[in-house]
Protein backbone atom coordinates (compact mmCIF):
# COMPACT_ATOMS: atom_id res chain seq x y z
CA UNK A 1 0.00 0.00 0.00
CA UNK A 2 2.11 2.85 -1.33
CA UNK A 3 -0.28 5.57 -0.16
CA UNK A 4 -0.61 4.21 3.38
CA UNK A 5 3.15 3.82 3.70
CA UNK A 6 3.80 7.38 2.55
CA UNK A 7 1.06 8.90 4.72
CA UNK A 8 2.24 7.12 7.85
CA UNK A 9 5.89 8.09 7.34
CA UNK A 10 4.99 11.70 6.60
CA UNK A 11 2.79 11.90 9.68
CA UNK A 12 5.60 10.52 11.85
CA UNK A 13 7.94 13.19 10.52
CA UNK A 14 5.35 15.89 11.17
CA UNK A 15 4.85 14.60 14.72
CA UNK A 16 8.60 14.72 15.28
CA UNK A 17 8.63 18.40 14.26
CA UNK A 18 5.94 19.00 16.89
CA UNK A 19 8.10 17.26 19.50
CA UNK A 20 11.10 19.38 18.58
CA UNK A 21 8.97 22.50 18.85
CA UNK A 22 8.11 21.71 22.49
CA UNK A 23 10.62 23.37 24.83
CA UNK A 24 12.92 20.69 26.17
CA UNK A 25 13.41 22.34 29.54
CA UNK A 26 16.70 22.17 31.44
CA UNK A 27 19.43 19.72 30.43
CA UNK A 28 18.73 17.54 33.44
CA UNK A 29 15.74 15.73 34.80
CA UNK A 30 14.82 14.45 38.22
CA UNK A 31 13.46 11.21 36.83
CA UNK A 32 11.25 8.97 38.88
CA UNK A 33 10.17 5.46 37.97
CA UNK A 34 7.63 2.98 39.28
CA UNK A 35 6.97 -0.58 38.18
CA UNK A 36 4.32 -3.27 38.59
CA UNK A 37 3.51 -6.68 37.17
CA UNK A 38 0.22 -8.54 36.72
CA UNK A 39 -0.23 -12.22 35.95
CA UNK A 40 -2.72 -12.42 33.05
CA UNK A 41 -2.60 -16.19 32.46
CA UNK A 42 -6.20 -17.36 31.91
CA UNK A 43 -7.60 -19.61 34.61
CA UNK A 44 -9.85 -21.43 32.15
CA UNK A 45 -9.45 -23.26 28.85
CA UNK A 46 -9.99 -20.38 26.41
CA UNK A 47 -9.55 -20.09 22.67
CA UNK A 48 -6.10 -19.09 21.44
CA UNK A 49 -5.42 -16.54 18.66
CA UNK A 50 -2.96 -16.10 15.85
CA UNK A 51 -3.40 -19.24 13.79
CA UNK A 52 -6.57 -19.71 11.77
CA UNK A 53 -6.28 -23.49 11.92
CA UNK A 54 -6.94 -23.72 15.65
CA UNK A 55 -9.90 -25.97 16.42
CA UNK A 56 -10.12 -26.17 20.22
CA UNK A 57 -9.23 -24.20 23.37
CA UNK A 58 -5.92 -24.17 25.23
CA UNK A 59 -4.85 -27.38 26.93
CA UNK A 60 -2.41 -26.16 29.57
CA UNK A 61 0.46 -23.83 30.39
CA UNK A 62 4.13 -23.73 29.46
CA UNK A 63 4.84 -20.32 30.99
CA UNK A 64 2.79 -17.63 32.68
CA UNK A 65 1.64 -14.59 30.73
CA UNK A 66 2.27 -11.11 32.11
CA UNK A 67 1.23 -7.50 31.84
CA UNK A 68 4.12 -5.35 33.03
CA UNK A 69 3.92 -1.63 33.70
CA UNK A 70 6.58 1.05 33.94
CA UNK A 71 5.63 4.64 34.78
CA UNK A 72 8.26 7.30 34.13
CA UNK A 73 8.00 10.83 35.52
CA UNK A 74 10.24 13.71 34.46
CA UNK A 75 11.37 16.72 36.46
CA UNK A 76 8.27 18.71 35.53
CA UNK A 77 5.95 15.95 36.75
CA UNK A 78 4.90 14.72 33.28
CA UNK A 79 4.34 10.97 33.17
CA UNK A 80 4.21 8.19 30.62
CA UNK A 81 2.90 4.68 31.25
CA UNK A 82 4.54 1.84 29.32
CA UNK A 83 2.62 -1.43 29.45
CA UNK A 84 3.89 -4.61 27.80
CA UNK A 85 1.54 -7.56 27.39
CA UNK A 86 2.08 -11.22 26.52
CA UNK A 87 -0.84 -11.12 24.08
CA UNK A 88 -1.31 -11.34 20.33
CA UNK A 89 -2.85 -7.86 20.34
CA UNK A 90 -5.63 -5.60 21.56
CA UNK A 91 -8.62 -4.31 19.64
CA UNK A 92 -9.54 -0.63 19.56
CA UNK A 93 -12.32 -0.83 22.15
CA UNK A 94 -10.11 -2.66 24.64
CA UNK A 95 -7.07 -0.44 24.31
CA UNK A 96 -9.14 2.74 24.48
CA UNK A 97 -10.96 1.31 27.47
CA UNK A 98 -7.61 1.03 29.23
CA UNK A 99 -6.02 4.29 28.11
CA UNK A 100 -9.12 6.41 28.69
CA UNK A 101 -9.49 5.07 32.23
CA UNK A 102 -5.80 5.67 32.93
CA UNK A 103 -6.33 9.26 31.82
CA UNK A 104 -9.42 9.67 33.99
CA UNK A 105 -8.12 7.94 37.12
CA UNK A 106 -4.43 8.95 37.10
CA UNK A 107 -4.30 12.08 34.93
CA UNK A 108 -1.92 10.47 32.42
CA UNK A 109 -3.05 11.68 28.98
CA UNK A 110 -4.07 9.10 26.39
CA UNK A 111 -1.04 10.23 24.35
CA UNK A 112 1.20 9.20 27.25
CA UNK A 113 0.07 5.60 27.66
CA UNK A 114 1.39 2.93 25.29
CA UNK A 115 0.14 -0.67 25.31
CA UNK A 116 2.68 -2.94 23.60
CA UNK A 117 1.57 -6.47 22.69
CA UNK A 118 4.34 -9.04 22.19
CA UNK A 119 2.15 -10.76 19.57
CA UNK A 120 2.63 -14.21 21.07
CA UNK A 121 0.37 -16.68 19.26
CA UNK A 122 0.01 -18.76 22.42
CA UNK A 123 -2.03 -16.35 24.51
CA UNK A 124 -5.83 -15.94 24.76
CA UNK A 125 -8.23 -14.22 22.39
CA UNK A 126 -8.94 -10.70 23.70
CA UNK A 127 -11.93 -8.52 22.85
CA UNK A 128 -12.72 -8.38 19.15
CA UNK A 129 -9.07 -8.63 18.07
CA UNK A 130 -8.91 -10.66 14.82
CA UNK A 131 -12.46 -11.78 15.56
CA UNK A 132 -13.21 -12.72 11.96
CA UNK A 133 -10.67 -15.57 12.20
CA UNK A 134 -12.58 -17.56 14.80
CA UNK A 135 -15.70 -19.69 14.73
CA UNK A 136 -16.25 -20.40 18.40
CA UNK A 137 -19.40 -20.93 20.43
CA UNK A 138 -21.22 -18.47 22.68
CA UNK A 139 -19.74 -19.98 25.83
CA UNK A 140 -16.23 -19.29 24.56
CA UNK A 141 -17.15 -15.73 23.62
CA UNK A 142 -18.48 -15.24 27.15
CA UNK A 143 -15.08 -16.34 28.48
CA UNK A 144 -13.38 -13.89 26.11
CA UNK A 145 -15.63 -11.05 27.28
CA UNK A 146 -15.06 -11.86 30.95
CA UNK A 147 -11.29 -12.13 30.46
CA UNK A 148 -11.19 -8.83 28.55
CA UNK A 149 -13.12 -6.97 31.26
CA UNK A 150 -10.80 -8.38 33.92
CA UNK A 151 -7.75 -7.46 31.83
CA UNK A 152 -8.89 -3.86 31.50
CA UNK A 153 -9.48 -3.53 35.24
CA UNK A 154 -6.18 -5.23 36.05
CA UNK A 155 -4.01 -3.16 33.72
CA UNK A 156 -5.58 0.10 34.92
CA UNK A 157 -4.96 -0.92 38.53
CA UNK A 158 -1.39 -1.91 37.62
CA UNK A 159 -0.71 1.61 36.38
CA UNK A 160 -1.90 2.91 39.74
CA UNK A 161 0.37 0.43 41.51
CA UNK A 162 3.34 1.62 39.45
CA UNK A 163 2.55 5.24 40.31
CA UNK A 164 2.56 4.28 43.98
CA UNK A 165 6.00 2.74 43.44
CA UNK A 166 7.60 5.90 42.02
CA UNK A 167 11.13 6.60 43.28
CA UNK A 168 14.16 8.57 42.02
CA UNK A 169 15.73 6.88 39.03
CA UNK A 170 18.42 7.21 36.36
CA UNK A 171 17.61 6.33 32.74
CA UNK A 172 20.09 5.09 30.15
CA UNK A 173 19.69 3.69 26.66
CA UNK A 174 21.62 1.73 24.06
CA UNK A 175 21.22 -0.58 21.08
CA UNK A 176 22.11 -4.26 20.84
CA UNK A 177 21.96 -6.78 18.00
CA UNK A 178 20.25 -10.13 17.36
CA UNK A 179 19.99 -11.90 14.02
CA UNK A 180 17.47 -14.74 14.23
CA UNK A 181 14.65 -12.85 12.45
CA UNK A 182 14.21 -13.84 8.79
CA UNK A 183 12.15 -12.05 6.16
CA UNK A 184 9.41 -14.54 5.37
CA UNK A 185 8.37 -12.78 2.16
CA UNK A 186 11.68 -13.49 0.44
CA UNK A 187 12.95 -16.73 2.02
CA UNK A 188 11.18 -20.10 1.92
CA UNK A 189 11.03 -21.52 5.43
CA UNK A 190 12.47 -24.95 4.51
CA UNK A 191 15.44 -23.27 2.82
CA UNK A 192 16.40 -20.97 5.69
CA UNK A 193 19.04 -23.16 7.42
CA UNK A 194 20.87 -23.63 4.11
CA UNK A 195 20.49 -19.98 3.08
CA UNK A 196 21.73 -18.79 6.46
CA UNK A 197 24.76 -21.09 6.34
CA UNK A 198 25.64 -19.81 2.87
CA UNK A 199 24.98 -16.18 3.73
CA UNK A 200 22.21 -15.98 1.11
CA UNK A 201 19.19 -14.82 3.14
CA UNK A 202 17.25 -12.20 1.18
CA UNK A 203 15.05 -9.25 2.02
CA UNK A 204 15.19 -6.45 4.61
CA UNK A 205 15.29 -7.09 8.34
CA UNK A 206 15.86 -4.91 11.39
CA UNK A 207 18.20 -6.64 13.82
CA UNK A 208 18.53 -3.77 16.32
CA UNK A 209 17.73 -4.51 19.97
CA UNK A 210 16.84 -1.17 21.61
CA UNK A 211 17.36 -1.19 25.38
CA UNK A 212 16.10 1.25 28.03
CA UNK A 213 17.56 0.70 31.50
CA UNK A 214 15.99 2.16 34.65
CA UNK A 215 18.20 2.19 37.74
CA UNK A 216 17.26 3.26 41.24
CA UNK A 217 20.49 3.65 43.14
CA UNK A 218 22.51 0.49 42.54
CA UNK A 219 19.44 -1.54 41.59
CA UNK A 220 18.36 -2.23 38.03
CA UNK A 221 14.64 -1.61 38.45
CA UNK A 222 13.46 -2.26 34.90
CA UNK A 223 14.75 -3.10 31.43
CA UNK A 224 12.59 -2.32 28.39
CA UNK A 225 13.74 -3.83 25.10
CA UNK A 226 12.45 -4.55 21.61
CA UNK A 227 13.03 -6.68 18.54
CA UNK A 228 11.38 -6.82 15.11
CA UNK A 229 10.27 -10.43 14.78
CA UNK A 230 7.00 -12.36 14.95
CA UNK A 231 6.44 -14.33 18.15
CA UNK A 232 5.52 -17.45 16.19
CA UNK A 233 7.97 -20.14 17.22
CA UNK A 234 5.23 -22.07 18.99
CA UNK A 235 1.89 -23.16 17.56
CA UNK A 236 0.62 -25.66 20.14
CA UNK A 237 -2.17 -25.33 22.70
CA UNK A 238 -0.30 -24.25 25.83
CA UNK A 239 -0.13 -20.74 27.22
CA UNK A 240 3.28 -19.26 26.52
CA UNK A 241 5.02 -15.95 25.95
CA UNK A 242 6.96 -17.61 23.08
CA UNK A 243 10.53 -16.37 22.55
CA UNK A 244 9.79 -12.86 24.00
CA UNK A 245 8.55 -14.57 27.17
CA UNK A 246 11.70 -16.65 27.46
CA UNK A 247 13.82 -13.56 26.81
CA UNK A 248 12.14 -11.72 29.68
CA UNK A 249 12.54 -14.74 31.97
CA UNK A 250 16.25 -14.93 31.12
CA UNK A 251 16.86 -11.22 31.76
CA UNK A 252 15.07 -11.43 35.10
CA UNK A 253 17.13 -14.48 36.09
CA UNK A 254 20.33 -12.63 35.20
CA UNK A 255 19.24 -9.51 37.08
CA UNK A 256 17.13 -10.61 40.07
CA UNK A 257 14.54 -8.03 41.10
CA UNK A 258 14.43 -6.46 37.64
CA UNK A 259 11.23 -6.08 35.63
CA UNK A 260 12.04 -7.16 32.05
CA UNK A 261 9.63 -5.76 29.44
CA UNK A 262 9.49 -6.62 25.73
CA UNK A 263 7.99 -4.61 22.89
CA UNK A 264 7.67 -5.90 19.34
CA UNK A 265 9.25 -3.97 16.51
CA UNK A 266 8.03 -3.87 12.91
CA UNK A 267 8.18 -7.62 12.48
CA UNK A 268 5.01 -8.45 10.53
CA UNK A 269 7.07 -10.00 7.73
CA UNK A 270 9.82 -11.36 10.00
CA UNK A 271 9.78 -14.89 11.41
CA UNK A 272 12.03 -16.69 13.91
CA UNK A 273 13.34 -19.53 11.75
CA UNK A 274 13.57 -22.46 12.10
CA UNK A 275 10.69 -22.83 14.54
CA UNK A 276 7.91 -24.97 16.13
CA UNK A 277 9.96 -26.49 18.97
CA UNK A 278 10.02 -25.29 22.61
CA UNK A 279 13.81 -25.57 22.58
CA UNK A 280 13.95 -23.14 19.66
CA UNK A 281 11.77 -20.61 21.47
CA UNK A 282 14.06 -20.90 24.48
CA UNK A 283 17.15 -20.50 22.30
CA UNK A 284 15.86 -17.36 20.57
CA UNK A 285 14.79 -15.94 23.90
CA UNK A 286 18.25 -16.55 25.33
CA UNK A 287 19.89 -14.98 22.30
CA UNK A 288 17.73 -11.89 22.66
CA UNK A 289 18.43 -11.75 26.39
CA UNK A 290 22.18 -12.06 25.68
CA UNK A 291 21.94 -9.05 23.34
CA UNK A 292 20.21 -7.09 26.12
CA UNK A 293 22.84 -8.16 28.66
CA UNK A 294 25.70 -7.18 26.35
CA UNK A 295 24.11 -3.76 25.84
CA UNK A 296 23.62 -3.24 29.57
CA UNK A 297 27.28 -4.06 30.19
CA UNK A 298 28.49 -1.84 27.37
CA UNK A 299 28.46 1.89 26.81
CA UNK A 300 24.99 3.28 27.44
CA UNK A 301 23.83 6.88 27.13
CA UNK A 302 22.37 8.76 30.07
CA UNK A 303 19.01 10.43 29.44
CA UNK A 304 18.40 13.96 30.64
CA UNK A 305 15.76 16.51 29.67
CA UNK A 306 12.00 16.06 29.79
CA UNK A 307 9.32 13.95 28.16
CA UNK A 308 7.73 15.13 24.92
CA UNK A 309 4.78 13.21 23.48
CA UNK A 310 2.54 13.41 20.43
CA UNK A 311 -0.39 11.11 19.61
CA UNK A 312 -2.83 11.23 16.76
CA UNK A 313 -4.92 9.07 14.48
CA UNK A 314 -4.90 9.38 10.73
CA UNK A 315 -7.74 8.20 8.50
CA UNK A 316 -6.30 5.43 6.34
CA UNK A 317 -8.44 4.60 3.34
CA UNK A 318 -9.57 1.05 2.68
CA UNK A 319 -9.48 -0.46 -0.77
CA UNK A 320 -12.76 -1.15 -2.59
CA UNK A 321 -15.38 -2.23 -0.07
CA UNK A 322 -17.76 -5.14 -0.68
CA UNK A 323 -21.47 -4.56 -1.21
CA UNK A 324 -23.94 -5.90 1.30
CA UNK A 325 -25.12 -8.44 -1.26
CA UNK A 326 -21.57 -9.71 -1.68
CA UNK A 327 -21.16 -10.01 2.08
CA UNK A 328 -24.43 -11.88 2.47
CA UNK A 329 -23.34 -14.31 -0.21
CA UNK A 330 -19.87 -14.74 1.35
CA UNK A 331 -21.42 -15.33 4.77
CA UNK A 332 -22.61 -18.71 3.43
CA UNK A 333 -19.24 -19.64 1.90
CA UNK A 334 -17.63 -23.03 2.46
CA UNK A 335 -14.39 -21.16 3.21
CA UNK A 336 -14.47 -20.44 6.94
CA UNK A 337 -12.22 -17.39 6.61
CA UNK A 338 -14.42 -15.78 3.96
CA UNK A 339 -17.49 -16.73 5.99
CA UNK A 340 -16.09 -15.32 9.23
CA UNK A 341 -14.95 -12.08 7.61
CA UNK A 342 -18.30 -11.56 5.91
CA UNK A 343 -20.30 -12.18 9.08
CA UNK A 344 -18.03 -9.85 11.06
CA UNK A 345 -18.50 -7.08 8.48
CA UNK A 346 -22.24 -7.63 8.38
CA UNK A 347 -22.33 -7.11 12.16
CA UNK A 348 -20.44 -3.84 11.65
CA UNK A 349 -22.84 -2.88 8.84
CA UNK A 350 -25.90 -3.48 11.02
CA UNK A 351 -24.41 -1.63 13.99
CA UNK A 352 -23.13 1.40 12.05
CA UNK A 353 -25.47 1.56 9.08
CA UNK A 354 -22.72 0.70 6.61
CA UNK A 355 -18.95 0.24 6.35
CA UNK A 356 -16.54 3.08 7.00
CA UNK A 357 -14.31 4.11 4.10
CA UNK A 358 -11.39 4.75 6.47
CA UNK A 359 -9.80 3.44 9.66
CA UNK A 360 -8.48 5.65 12.51
CA UNK A 361 -4.84 4.51 12.47
CA UNK A 362 -2.94 5.32 15.72
CA UNK A 363 0.59 6.76 15.84
CA UNK A 364 2.55 7.74 18.96
CA UNK A 365 5.82 9.64 18.97
CA UNK A 366 7.74 10.13 22.21
CA UNK A 367 11.04 11.82 22.86
CA UNK A 368 12.65 10.63 26.07
CA UNK A 369 14.50 13.81 26.96
CA UNK A 370 17.75 13.93 24.98
CA UNK A 371 17.55 10.16 24.54
CA UNK A 372 15.92 8.22 21.73
CA UNK A 373 12.88 9.15 19.68
CA UNK A 374 10.35 6.34 20.10
CA UNK A 375 7.82 5.92 17.30
CA UNK A 376 5.00 3.45 18.02
CA UNK A 377 2.64 2.25 15.30
CA UNK A 378 -0.59 0.30 15.49
CA UNK A 379 -1.22 -2.96 13.67
CA UNK A 380 1.12 -5.61 12.33
CA UNK A 381 3.69 -3.39 10.65
CA UNK A 382 6.20 -4.70 8.12
CA UNK A 383 9.90 -3.98 8.59
CA UNK A 384 10.01 -1.38 5.78
CA UNK A 385 8.41 1.17 8.11
CA UNK A 386 11.14 0.81 10.71
CA UNK A 387 13.96 1.06 8.18
CA UNK A 388 12.45 4.06 6.42
CA UNK A 389 11.61 5.98 9.60
CA UNK A 390 15.08 5.39 11.02
CA UNK A 391 16.60 6.53 7.73
CA UNK A 392 14.55 9.72 7.87
CA UNK A 393 15.06 10.53 11.56
CA UNK A 394 18.31 8.89 12.66
CA UNK A 395 19.56 5.33 12.52
CA UNK A 396 21.15 5.19 15.97
CA UNK A 397 18.69 7.08 18.17
CA UNK A 398 15.29 6.12 16.73
CA UNK A 399 13.21 3.22 18.00
CA UNK A 400 10.22 2.00 16.00
CA UNK A 401 7.62 -0.28 17.56
CA UNK A 402 4.67 -2.05 16.01
CA UNK A 403 1.71 -3.81 17.67
CA UNK A 404 1.12 -0.70 19.80
CA UNK A 405 -2.31 -0.06 21.27
CA UNK A 406 -4.71 -1.11 18.47
CA UNK A 407 -3.61 -4.24 16.56
CA UNK A 408 -6.24 -4.13 13.82
CA UNK A 409 -4.59 -5.82 10.84
CA UNK A 410 -1.44 -6.07 8.75
CA UNK A 411 0.05 -2.75 7.62
CA UNK A 412 1.89 -3.71 4.42
CA UNK A 413 4.16 -1.79 2.09
CA UNK A 414 4.85 -1.77 -1.64
CA UNK A 415 8.61 -1.91 -2.14
CA UNK A 416 9.03 -0.42 -5.60
CA UNK A 417 10.08 3.07 -6.57
CA UNK A 418 10.20 4.82 -3.19
CA UNK A 419 12.84 7.10 -1.83
CA UNK A 420 15.27 5.72 0.73
CA UNK A 421 16.97 2.39 1.35
CA UNK A 422 13.68 0.51 1.36
CA UNK A 423 10.77 1.32 -0.90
Amino acid sequence: MFTAFTRIVRFVLAALVCCIAIPAGPCFADWQAGAARLNITPGEAMWMPGYGGRDHPAEGKLTDLWAKTLVLQDGDGARVAIVTLDLVGLDRDTELGIRNRVAEEYDIPVANTALFSSHTHTGPVVGANLKAMYEIDDQQWELVDAYTAKLIDGVVASVGEAIGDLEPAALTWGNGFASFAVNRRTNREPDVPMLREQGLLQGPSDHDVPVLAVRCGENLKAVVFGYACHATVLSFYQWSGDYPGFAQISVEETYPGTLAMFWAGCGADQNPLPRRQVEQAQEYGQRLAAAVDETLKGRMHKISGNLQTVYNEIDLEFGPLPTREALESASQSDNKYERGRARFLLEKWDADGGLSQTYPYPIQTWRLGDGPTWVSLGGEVVVDFSIRIKWEIGLDDTWVAGYDNDVMDYIPCGRGGMKGPVG
